[in-house]
């Protein structure tokens, strides 16, 4: 499995794209996807289209909770990598991709990278 952050959706699901070269690739090869509910929420807020959003619950059916361990996970990442503004989101996605042992797709590798010595497995 590979969660995917907002991002790397969105970007996905634009034909020609090399997120969405990728994407195909991991289905071809058998990978499941996965999400958290945190980017989940984050994709919906859009702007998006109905075609897209369609595509993206055929491609995504189900969201992996933010549990109360995750959040404290995401809490203590916050912590260890600065305290960078607007990073709590980045820590709670990639907080649940850390305890279901999966790697996490992202085109925003600079704001995941500090975390990776925390855990966290860049696609």
């Amino acid at each position: 499995m590979v969660h995917l952050d907002t991002n790397f959706l969105i970007d996905a699901l634009v034909p020609g794209s090399a997120q969405e070269e990728q994407m195909v690739g991991w289905l071809g090869a058998g990978e499941t996807l996965g999400i958290s509910a945190i980017a989940w929420g984050e994709f919906l807020c859009g702007p998006l289209s109905p075609s897209a959003e369609a595509l993206a619950r055929r491609l995504l059916p189900d969201s992996a909770a933010l549990e109360r361990s995750d959040a404290e996970k995401a809490a203590e990442l916050f912590n260890l990598t600065g305290r960078r503004s607007k990073s709590y989101a980045d820590c709670c996605i990639a907080a649940v991709a850390i305890r279901l042992q999966v790697p996490l797709a992202t085109g925003n590798h600079d704001d995941f990278t500090p975390i990776v010595p925390h855990g966290l497995v860049l696609a």
